[in-house]
């Protein structure tokens, strides 16, 4: 457990580690040219001897404001994701014993963030209960970034049940169903001190949480806006799955000089190794300073 102040940050693993290859996931993104980072990259973040960059698919379990808040939901179980067969039709994996171990159950669940709609993000969300998709939190509000839910609901009416490996059909429509989803937009409140921003370009409508803590002033969960400390020292590398890469780096950027010139907290949703990290100025460039 990890301390803010005024609120703790736990890590909940789904699948770790969640390896892929550096050209696949990052393309035109070339090895040799964080070859002298390795100190740094190595072992949590890059494997230099595969070529791959090393993720966490996890949920980030806070505690503040008298909630309990899931932050992004992962992969699930007994999914059907034949185009990633460490996805495809998972059981036993341990997830809900680990949110257990945590101290917390599925109805103990307040809030659970969607950062955006991916299939590595919102797998959690629903069960398999007799043959059909419940909301695991059934007590829980589901967060969705308005942006972000009109996208998807828009290919969906054009491609049903075929897109973002089935996970709208399978991991969100139950939870909307179940009356459980609520649209937000850049600024919403969840509570005092907590709000919702904007953090647009992996995906249409992704968004963050940023947190008031008295650690770093400020705690923000980006996401996928930073998919690997990779992208501190190179922004510029945008990944294969952001919606606008021009956007993304723009998103990225901005937060690099946010944390730079605040000292806030920043809380990748893949970032193994760590419960944060804050942002030094390098030179011309930045460095990721690594935090709990």
């Amino acid at each position: 457990m990890f301390d803010l102040g005024g609120a703790t940050l736990e890590r909940i693993v789904d699948l770790d580690p969640f390896a892929l290859p550096l050209s696949f996931l990052m393309p035109g993104a070339d090895i040799e040219a964080i070859r002298h980072l390795e100190p740094v990259l190595a072992p949590h973040h890059v494997d230099f001897a595969a070529g791959t960059i090393l993720l966490g698919v996890q949920s980030w379990l806070l505690r503040a404001g008298g909630m309990t808040i899931l932050i992004d939901s992962c992969v699930g179980e007994r999914k059907e994701r034949p185009r990633r067969a460490d996805w495809h039709r998972r059981e036993g994996t341990g997830f809900i014993e680990r949110l257990a171990a945590a101290g917390v159950s599925p109805d103990e669940v307040d809030v659970v963030l969607c950062t955006h709609l991916h299939a590595d993000h919102v797998g959690w969300n629903t069960r398999l209960d007799n043959g059909r998709w419940v909301p695991t939190f059934p007590k829980a509000r589901y967060l969705i970034g308005r942006t972000e839910l009109a996208h998807w609901q828009a290919i969906e009416a054009r491609e049903p049940g075929s897109h973002n490996h089935g996970a709208y059909t399978d991991s969100v429509l139950p939870v909307i169903e179940a009356g459980l989803a609520e649209t937000v937009d850049d600024g919403f409140d969840l509570a005092r001190g907590m709000r919702i921003e904007a953090l647009p370009g992996h995906s249409p409508g992704q968004v963050g949480l940023c947190l008031d803590c008295r650690s770093h002033g400020q705690a923000l969960f980006c996401g996928d806006a930073i998919h690997s400390p990779v992208q501190v020292y190179e922004p510029g590398w945008a990944s294969a799955f952001c919606a606008d890469p021009q956007q993304a780096v723009a998103t990225r950027l901005a937060l690099l000089e946010r944390s730079a010139g605040t000292g806030a907290l920043l809380v990748p949703a893949h970032l193994r190794g760590a419960g944060g990290m804050t942002i030094a100025r390098a030179g011309g460039g930045f460095r990721p300073d690594f935090v709990g």
